[in-house]
């Protein structure tokens, strides 16, 4: 179903963002609206924007839930600023979300929701929808809850469960808005609620019920289209990066050969990692939900022990919970992937929003000389990719890896091309065979010092294993000052070397010049976005995102040295940039900073580069 509307305009991109109050439905309304998107063909990201508080109050300011969707016929790296499109569900998400719209944006509003009881919880002394404070903006007013209990009324449905698909008569707004299709949709209705018709057909009416609302009230005096994307050919969806994190494990463990363990405790805003591995017991994988963090991460060190790809994932708290069994697989040399999804901290922080925060802890958040490899996916469907790198340098260099995502990329999601498992690059596990002559526990392979893969009950390969420190080569119990100093350097070396494994550093611009941007892990997108838009106005700005942290690639001091002026941005005090000065305390850095549970927006990038090139 598409608009009669004579007049379509064409975009090349929007930002929508759908807000009301949890119980509203607003994420699943913002994934539908995604999978709609995805099906146009158009390129897009999106940020999902949880409230903190658990069950605030219903009708505040802390209980709205938001979903925004940046979606385009050209490249998409970011969620966008600010939305051409507010749908607000109450007064409290309209009041929330008037930062975060552009001067233009059409708002429409629920009129049902906006009683004095609602105003006044959400801190309104009038309605803001006919006192004027919206002038300047379109605002499209529908009695939305009063029009979804009419849809359902000749079904046999109570008024609760009518209310519950009122979101969908919102939906069907922005499906006629933007010349959407409803059929992906009613299939996914169908499937959702297959056990009950009446929901299937409640949800059918009230969204094909909003759409013609929008097209009868003629309160557009146009709708839009924004083409489809120049993508590759190929096999497309929709992926948060936590569902990209598990499909890259199971990928990693199917090119491998090895079954893949999952040893975790469920905890914000990683929860969904361990969900998505649990269903795909067909691909060998076990997914164990432990008592507690750490019973999580020591089932994991067991099951590399027997030789299965061993993952364990959490966030900040969890992996603080975790640091003791990090150190005991550095000492054992046994291979280990820790994702840690960062949120808001310190304590339980801000558990729905995200942040860079725990780079310092993944890096040195250990007791005593436990380096172990640390790396940082820069997208939501770079979790794949970057799961994937992680499982083959710990697997085959057999040290733990630390993979940062953050709450951002894990809830957001991007269009993801799924590639073959048989085009991904080789993971060669280094497993010792039966009743080897040369083989000793700790004897190490001279290029990568990493020790080789024992599997319990393979003959002749008896060793001795735990937490104490090793004898070199033999793996005995020591307590020679000697040796362990030498098992030290060569632990740390060994993580060192990594950087022949891995690429070298890129520079998105000139390589050398007035003003070096640089970043690590998410802030990717919305950093490379920013150098975009200077780079077309003329402006001389590059830009250096890190990938691989823990070792830095091996041209980074070189890459470094070309600038006069290098900004480091970070979602966190500056913990990657004191990171960089302890490295290069040549090198001058400047930072940016910003933690408030927000990502950067493009334009305070913008605006902190333009300065710094004009002093």
């Amino acid at each position: 179903m598409v608009s009669t509307k004579d007049k379509v305009v064409e975009l090349e991109h929007a930002v929508i963002r759908f807000a009301g109050d949890s119980g509203d439905g607003m994420q699943l309304t913002g994934n539908l609206f995604s999978d709609s998107t995805a099906f146009a063909g158009n390129d897009f990201a999106t940020f999902p924007d949880y409230p903190a508080e658990i069950r605030a109050p219903q009708g505040t300011v802390a209980g709205v839930s938001g979903f925004q969707i940046h979606f385009g016929q050209t490249n998409i790296h970011t969620s966008g600023d600010l939305a051409d499109v507010l749908i607000a569900m109450n007064p409290a998400s309209l009041k929330a979300n008037m930062n975060w719209i552009t001067n233009e944006a059409i708002i429409i509003v629920d009129t049902d929701a906006f009683i004095e009881k609602n105003l006044v919880k959400a801190g309104y002394e009038s309605d803001p929808t006919i006192d004027g404070s919206l002038n300047g903006h379109l605002v499209v007013s529908a009695p939305i809850s009063t029009l979804t209990k009419e849809a359902v009324r000749e079904l046999d449905l109570d008024n609760k469960s009518a209310q519950k698909s009122k979101n969908m008569f919102a939906l069907g707004i922005v499906f006629y808005m933007f010349n959407r299709d409803f059929k992906q949709t009613f299939s996914f209705f169908e499937e959702k609620f297959k056990k009950n018709q009446l929901i299937v057909d409640a949800n059918k009416r009230v969204l094909t019920a909003g759409y013609h609302f929008a097209h009868t009230i003629e309160a557009f005096a146009n709708t839009f289209v924004v083409e489809p994307a120049p993508l590759e050919k190929g096999l497309y969806r929709n992926v948060t990066g936590n569902l990209a994190t598990a499909w890259g494990l199971l990928a990693a463990a199917e090119r491998s050969g090895r079954n893949l363990f999952l040893g975790s405790y469920p905890i914000t805003p990683a929860s969904e990692i361990l969900q998505e591995l649990s269903r795909h017991k067909q691909f060998s994988s076990v997914a164990f939900q432990a008592e507690d963090e750490i019973a999580g991460i020591v089932s994991t060190i067991g099951a590399s022990y027997a030789g299965a790809i061993p993952v364990t994932t959490t966030s900040g708290p969890g992996l603080s919970l975790k640091s003791e069994a990090i150190g005991l697989a550095v000492m054992m040399e046994l291979p280990i992937v820790i994702v840690d999804v960062q949120r808001g901290g310190p304590s339980t922080g801000l558990p729905t929003k995200s942040e860079q925060s725990d780079l310092m802890q993944a890096l040195y958040g250990r007791n005593g000389e436990a380096p172990v490899i640390v790396m940082a996916a820069q997208s939501s469907a770079d979790c794949f990719y970057a799961a994937y790198e992680a499982t083959k340098l710990s697997v085959e260099l057999m040290t733990p890896v630390i993979l940062l995502t953050d709450g951002s990329l894990a809830n957001g999601s991007e269009v993801f091309k799924i590639p073959r498992v048989a085009d991904l690059p080789e993971i060669t596990p280094p497993v010792v065979e039966a009743n080897d002559p040369d083989y000793q526990p700790y004897k190490r392979d001279p290029e990568t010092l990493a020790r080789r893969w024992a599997l319990p009950g393979t003959e002749g390969l008896r060793h001795r294993i735990g937490g104490l420190e090793k004898e070199n080569g033999s793996g005995n119990v020591s307590h020679d000052p000697l040796n362990h100093q030498l098992m030290s350097e060569i632990r740390e070396e060994k993580v060192e070397r990594v950087a022949k494994h891995i690429p070298e550093l890129e520079i998105i611009g000139e390589d050398e010049g007035e003003l070096l941007v640089v970043g690590w892990g998410g802030t990717y997108g919305v950093m490379l976005t920013a150098l975009e838009k200077m780079r077309e106005e003329g402006k001389k700005v590059s830009m250096a995102h890190f990938k691989h942290i823990k070792p830095l690639p091996s041209n980074t001091e070189e890459v470094l040295s070309r600038f006069k002026k290098i900004i480091v941005c970070e979602i966190n005090l500056g913990q990657f940039v004191n990171y960089l000065r302890m490295r290069f305390p040549g090198i001058e850095f400047l930072q940016f900073n910003k933690i408030q549970g927000l990502p950067f927006l493009v334009g305070e990038l913008k605006e902190k580069f333009e300065a710094l090139l004009n002093e």
